[in-house]
């Protein structure tokens, strides 16, 4: 889903402050969070507990920290999965947040072929999607134009996984990107992004025409037109 969580790509939030020596966890409440997510596996998988993240509506999750977003989806799916209520968590002083989004729920899908579909040096483009559920394909990479430079094997696909349509196992690629493809002629000209893409994401990009190719069809054009 488009939505607050998929940042990359906008302005106009400020520096990223990074902190000096980072503690792991800030307060102990973290500390322990983080092992009543280990704990509560039965509330879904990885991809399910991101979706749940990104349906935390949008003016909340930006005034949330790290761990704070954590602790909203877990209650998602806790109310979600039926082993607690909104009210039995609002009794015990808890503020479950109200879903942007109500969860989605697939057939499953059939398995995608082993054999992999790219290898390192084709061209790609990034598919143009914009999908109601989970997804891991940036919005300022689709449509855009990339190159496979390596295949990590086979994973769990998360837009079927995080809605129970099976893992859907397939290639997962490293895609660079021209800097300039991805943000304009303002970027550094000899600047790359790696992006790790789903094969699903993908498709094959006819290879661009040479600038002398297109001067040759233009000057054909000028000819035909000339003898009108």
């Amino acid at each position: 889903m488009n939505g607050i969580h998929d940042m990359g790509g906008m302005d106009g939030f400020g520096p990223v402050m990074r902190e000096e020596h980072e503690p792991v966890f800030h307060s102990r409440w973290e500390a322990r969070l983080f092992g009543l997510l280990a704990a509560c596996r039965r509330t879904g998988n990885a991809d399910e507990f991101r979706h749940a993240i990104e349906r935390i509506p949008a003016p909340r999750h930006l005034n949330s920290s790290y761990y704070e977003r954590w602790l909203d989806a877990l209650q998602i799916l806790l109310i979600e999965k039926g082993m607690l209520s909104r009210d039995e968590l609002l009794a015990r002083g808890a503020d479950p947040p109200i879903p942007a989004q109500a969860p989605m729920r697939l057939k499953p899908m059939p398995p995608r072929r082993a054999r992999a579909r790219f290898r390192p040096g084709d061209p790609i483009v990034a598919r143009n999607l914009n999908p109601a559920g989970h997804t891991r394909l940036p919005r300022y990479v689709r449509g855009k134009r990339g190159v496979v430079r390596r295949d990590w094997g086979i994973y769990a696909f998360p837009d079927t996984n995080a809605h129970g349509g099976g893992e859907r196992p397939q290639h997962v690629y490293s895609v660079a990107f021209k800097a300039r493809e991805l943000w304009g002629a303002s970027a550094a000209s000899r600047d790359w992004v790696y992006i790790d893409l789903w094969e699903d994401y993908l498709q094959a990009a006819a290879p661009r025409s040479s600038a002398s190719a297109r001067r040759r069809r233009i000057a054909a054009v000028n000819r035909r037109a000339s003898k009108r």
